[in-house]
């Protein structure tokens, strides 16, 4: 592997790193890590001052998110094709459940706001699992491009 590429992927995985970080301290400040919070948050509390959130105004929130997940994980999967990993059964297995866990923590919201608190569940498990997924790919990434 050439050398320039390999600091183009340091680079990218050191702000990818910073990338989950902050958005993890983000969604713990902004809506909670805890079920409870995730419903405040969505169904509002008059206690907390939280207003209800409503279908355009959860619109306005994941629309940029829609475009930033699908083009940060089109690049890490990019990178990944690089590596050993491109036609393993992981790499499509990782592909797929990247995808779908970004689809649930994206779509969840539209589900508790209409009465199916379930999703509250799902919004913090999809929101932890697509992290620890992010993660374990920047991981194989690191990992493929510094091994001898």
């Amino acid at each position: 592997m050439q050398q320039a590429y390999r600091y183009a992927v340091l680079y990218f995985l050191l702000f990818s790193l910073l990338l989950l970080g902050s958005s993890l301290l983000l969604f713990e400040d902004k809506i909670g890590l805890s079920v409870t919070a995730v419903l405040q948050y969505y169904l509002g509390n008059e206690e907390k001052f939280l207003v209800e959130k409503s279908w355009l105004t959860i619109l306005k929130i994941i629309l940029p998110h829609i475009f930033a997940f699908g083009l940060f994980f089109m690049v890490l999967l990019h990178f990944i094709l690089f590596t050993k990993y491109k036609k393993s059964k992981q790499f499509i297995k990782l592909s797929y459940a990247i995808f779908i866990v970004g689809f649930l923590e994206l779509s969840s919201p539209y589900f508790i706001i209409i009465g199916l608190d379930f999703f509250a569940y799902v919004k913090l498990i999809s929101f932890i699992l697509l992290e620890l997924l992010l993660l374990y790919t920047l991981w194989l990434l690191l990992a493929s491009i510094y091994k001898h």
